[in-house]
């Protein structure tokens, strides 16, 4: 059956009509900040102590909008006789959120966790050359990462919690037994009593 003529602009008049007869709702910012949900892509927070400057965030960046700069330092051996070890120190850490997608994919590949969302959202410049951000301001984002989701009880236990768990009952499985070796050991002249005695008078 072929349409009716003008159904459609009906259907459109009659949203506009159901849209003017309900109360509108301003939210009024920035006086009222608006709720977010708990894990809003907004800006990204650096926790410059975890990052080793590895590049794979700069190197897997599709937009090229993350720069870094370091240089090497000799750490002394930690033990007379030993080799002593060069060590990576971040000069620069700065993001380009002019170019940024927030596709997340430097979170993601970060192996040492060094990078996080932040649900900060009110950075707007009057510059777009001022949105290139360093990383003492990458740094205060850092402490408005929200506290990650609560691990769900039913879940499966991580293989790494389990494998330690293991390791740690393996330990004390063999810890004790091993302590009643090493108590014979330490006196040797004791021994266990078999049973116990017969009370006098028994026949």
């Amino acid at each position: 059956m072929p349409p009716i003529p003008g159904s459609g602009l009906a259907k459109g008049l009659a949203v506009t009509l159901r849209t003017m007869t309900k109360r509108s709702h301003t939210a009024q910012y920035p006086e009222v900040q608006p709720e977010l949900p708990p894990r809003s892509r907004g800006v990204i927070g650096l926790f410059e102590e975890n990052c080793t400057v590895c590049m794979l965030c700069a190197r897997e960046c599709p937009d090229w909008c993350i720069y870094i700069d370091s240089h090497k330092e000799t750490v002394p051996a930690a033990a007379p006789g030993g080799r002593e070890r060069s060590r990576n120190v971040l000069d620069r850490f700065a993001i380009d959120f002019s170019l940024c997608m927030y596709c997340g994919i430097c979170i993601e590949v970060c192996p040492f966790d060094a990078l996080f969302w932040s649900p900060e959202f009110e950075y707007a410049e009057t510059d777009i050359h001022e949105l290139t951000h360093e990383r003492d301001k990458l740094r205060e984002w850092m402490w408005t990462v929200p506290a990650p989701p609560a691990l769900d009880p039913a879940a499966e236990e991580p293989k790494e919690i389990a494998a330690a768990r293991k390791a740690v009952e393996k330990a004390e499985t063999a810890a004790a037994a091993a302590a009643p070796a090493a108590a014979a050991e330490a006196n040797p002249g004791t021994t266990a009593p078999d049973s116990d005695p017969a009370p006098e008078g028994d026949a």
